[in-house]
């Protein structure tokens, strides 16, 4: 029976593979189908800056406008001269190519046609950038590499695309238990109902007015104004197990109303508490050197509001995010496919402060060791 064959780097597999690829990425990344959203207007916590996906450049500025704060001029006093200046700061993402590939083997170890193997490697590339992009956002809103084991990213990663890590201010760092710093932290400052609350009091009570100190603005679901939190599996153990009075066990968890659950946000979390939505996610950062010997494990939970961070991406010249690009090797034997994408990721910070995210450390050990 004949058999139609699409040969290698074929225009058709190429746009069609460029395509599904984003589409999968898009699917699979915990970021991505749950907080990101496209512009700088969007009230999710991560927004997508489309400006160089046609554009060429390399960076991407953006601003905030603060508020006003200059008095008001009362009666028939002059206002000439008294007008106030519109004040900005801004913060910027650069974009770089970033690859990844597959080789199919030679002809006796695939055993396969070319269409099954650009199959297989479609899944297979889809899983591994979302991972990658999952990986790198956890690491820039957390403002470090962490110590996680199991990371694509090797434990000396200080950034991409020259963007580097940004470590938290002290005004968006907390600490779990008594522990005001990690070398104050004992095994038993432990993540609870308690450090939400003094996150959500902060994120209120911190900045705006007159301040000229940003202001961790909510997000905005059906109207109303919520916040999430990030928490590593191990810390919601902790949270979950605590017995003490007026933590886990005595509260009802808020449900989301019907509206509610049909937001991304709601969906897969394990709760409401205080207007905020618990999330939990492994690749959260953990770290193994806190405490006054260095001996104490810990995470760092992300309180998220609006604009923590922002991803760009730039084309790669299909008019897509992601390209498709097949070779034979080896006098033919082996085929690879790689692929790659233009883009950069970024915590957002105005005059050198975070913007939309809060970090919470903890103790967190392993409750099954």
């Amino acid at each position: 029976m004949a058999q139609t064959i699409v040969g290698l780097n074929d225009p058709k597999a190429v746009n069609k593979f460029s395509g599904y690829l984003a589409v999968d990425v898009g699917r699979e990344s915990y970021f991505n189908k749950k907080f990101m959203g496209k512009g700088e207007n969007a009230k999710t916590p991560l927004q997508m800056l489309p400006h160089l996906e046609s554009d060429s450049g390399e960076q991407i500025s953006f601003d905030l406008s603060l508020q006003l704060s200059g008095q008001p001029v009362e009666g028939d006093e002059t206002q000439e001269g008294t007008e106030e200046d519109l004040k900005f700061y801004t913060d910027s993402v650069y974009i770089d190519q970033m690859r990844g590939g597959v080789n199919g083997g030679g002809r006796m170890s695939r055993k396969r046609t070319l269409h099954d193997l650009r199959q297989v490697a479609r899944k297979r590339q889809s899983e591994w950038w979302s991972r990658v992009f999952d990986e790198l956002f956890f690491m820039y809103l957390s403002g470090g590499r962490g110590d996680n084991g199991d990371y694509i990213f090797p434990s000396d990663y200080a950034g991409f695309a020259n963007n580097g890590f940004a470590a938290p201010d002290a005004n968006h760092h907390l600490y779990g238990g008594s522990a005001n710093s990690k070398s104050t932290m004992t095994s038993s400052d432990t993540f609870d109902l308690t450090l939400i609350d003094k996150a959500v009091t902060r994120a209120t009570m911190m900045g705006g007015g007159t301040q000229e100190v940003p202001q961790i603005q909510p997000i905005k679901i059906n109207g109303e104004d919520h916040y999430v939190i990030v928490m590593n599996p191990w810390q919601e153990y902790d949270l979950r197990t605590n017995t003490n009075q007026g933590q886990w066990l005595d509260i009802q968890k808020a449900a989301a109303g019907a509206e509610g659950r049909n937001s991304p946000i709601f969906k897969g979390s394990l709760g409401m508490y205080n207007n905020v939505v618990l999330h939990k996610h492994k690749a959260v950062t953990r770290y193994n050197d806190y405490g006054s010997g260095g001996d104490v494990g810990a995470a760092r939970a992300l309180f998220l509001g609006t604009q923590a961070g922002v991803v760009a991406f730039g084309s790669p010249g299909s008019g897509l995010r992601f390209d498709w690009h097949e070779e034979s090797r080896d006098n033919g034997n082996q085929v690879v496919i790689s692929t790659y994408s233009i883009f950069g990721i970024k915590k957002t910070q105005f005059n050198g402060t975070d913007f939309g995210v809060m970090s919470l450390d903890t103790a967190a050990a392993d409750p099954t060791a």
